[in-house]
């Protein structure tokens, strides 16, 4: 089992410390949950990217074909994060959309924002135990306003851009623009036309891609390789790219190390964290923030 860097209490901890840091806005902070799980810490406010803080897939997978044998600690507990006032859901997935993760997040802070593809909407509404109408459904292009940050919804593409029966994307990553500072978050997404010159317009600070890859041996629908993620990067024009997805099931991870090789390569500013380590911007990498 993989340890996280900080977890329960010293994780705690580590966010409070960082409070001041990021107190001014002139800064911010992410911490690696595991999987594509982030908290994100600026002028006060905290954002919460798909997370996923159960055990709700090993249950569910247990004594199958495919069991999900999780592979690092978990890195907090959901309840003590209630202090967020967003949280951000890419897709239906459970690893992205964690019933045991988002309920009790929404019983400590009735009034977090939920972010969620409109496509899966009535999914997510039912796995948190809620009204629909309580949750702030997005599709591509849209955005929205919500607790101090700016949201804007970008296709995602886990193989496909794929579409509801009225023409809703089922997966998307989002922009967050929060005072001078942008972060793209993909949750699942394979290379699609369009989508590095998309992200350029946006010039993201940070991009968060998954680097699992895809094929028959992944055993689910894929997402970008290590040198896809870091190729992506550097056409986006991201001043820092930073990998997910990986340790934390045993049937479906891989080494960061070919992405860590690839970015090097290019020339394309990374950070490989470890679950529950935190990075901090701006920092010794990326010239914009010279």
């Amino acid at each position: 089992m993989i340890l996280p860097v900080l977890r329960d209490a010293g994780f705690l901890a580590d966010v409070a410390t960082a409070a001041p840091l990021t107190a001014s806005g002139e800064r911010f902070c992410l911490w690696w949950l595991g999987q594509s799980g982030f908290l994100l810490q600026w002028a006060g406010r905290h954002a919460l990217l798909d997370p996923y803080l159960s055990d709700s897939l090993t249950a569910k997978y247990a004594g199958s074909g495919r069991p999900h044998v999780r592979m690092t600690e978990r890195v907090v507990a959901p309840e003590a994060l209630a202090f967020a006032g967003l949280v951000t859901v890419s897709h239906g997935h459970t690893d992205h959309l964690d019933g045991e993760t988002l309920r009790p997040l929404l019983a400590g802070n009735p009034h977090l924002r939920v972010v969620v593809p409109e496509a899966v909407r009535d999914l997510a509404a039912a796995r948190l135990g809620c009204d629909a109408g309580r949750l702030d459904g997005l599709d591509d292009g849209a955005d929205l306003e919500a607790a101090g940050f700016r949201i804007t919804a970008i296709a995602s593409a886990h193989e496909t851009v794929e579409r509801d029966e009225r023409g809703r994307c089922r997966f998307l990553g989002y922009v967050l623009r929060f005072g001078r500072w942008t972060l793209y978050h993909a949750g699942d997404t394979v290379p699609y036309p369009g989508l590095a010159e998309r992200l350029r317009s946006f010039r993201p600070d940070v991009a968060i891609l998954p680097i699992n890859g895809r094929g028959p041996e992944r055993g689910v629908p894929g997402n970008l390789d290590g040198p896809e993620a870091a190729g992506l990067a550097r056409a986006a024009r991201a001043a820092v790219v930073i990998p997910c997805h990986y340790e934390m099931f045993a049937f479906n991870t891989v080494s960061p190390e070919a992405f860590r090789a690839e970015a090097e390569r290019l020339g394309q500013p990374a950070a490989v964290l470890r679950a529950g380590q935190r990075w901090c911007a701006p920092g010794e990498v990326g010239s914009r923030w010279a």
